[in-house]
């Protein structure tokens, strides 16, 4: 992890089953540290999704970021990976037991979106309202 001034922490995952879980151990672990545990629950599960669509779709390793807010207001989170490709929202249909994830973010997030990646890939980035 690198943590820079104590309101922004990052962490890069290698493209292995076992990022699901130490990027939702990572993100608990920080928003306890800032006395965001109201946020956990919420923001493990959205990364959970994430980084599972990382996993299934691109090679290489995994970013996360979490940016604090500086007074209030919403908590940045953002994954990224390799592939340049922007995630598509898709209507899952009952019996499908993927494709809810985007759908998931988008429903239990204040905003989220896309954008190309520093060089190459994308980042995928979602805000949470912080609650006074």
């Amino acid at each position: 992890m690198i943590d820079t001034d104590g309101d922004c922490a990052d962490w890069t995952f290698p493209a292995e089953a076992g990022a699901v879980r130490a990027a939702r151990t990572a993100v608990r672990g920080r928003l306890g540290a800032w006395g965001l545990d109201s946020l956990a629950d919420v923001t493990a599960l959205l990364v959970s999704e994430l980084v599972t669509n990382s996993l299934r779709h691109a090679t290489g390793p995994i970013g996360l970021r979490l940016v604090r807010p500086a007074h209030g207001g919403v908590l940045l989170v953002e994954v990224s990976d390799p592939l340049p490709d922007p995630p598509r929202e898709r209507v899952a249909r009952p019996e499908d037991e993927n494709g809810r994830g985007l759908q998931l973010v988008a429903h239990s997030s204040r905003r989220w979106g896309t954008r190309p990646g520093r060089g190459t890939g994308k980042t995928v980035w979602f805000e949470l309202a912080v609650p006074k």
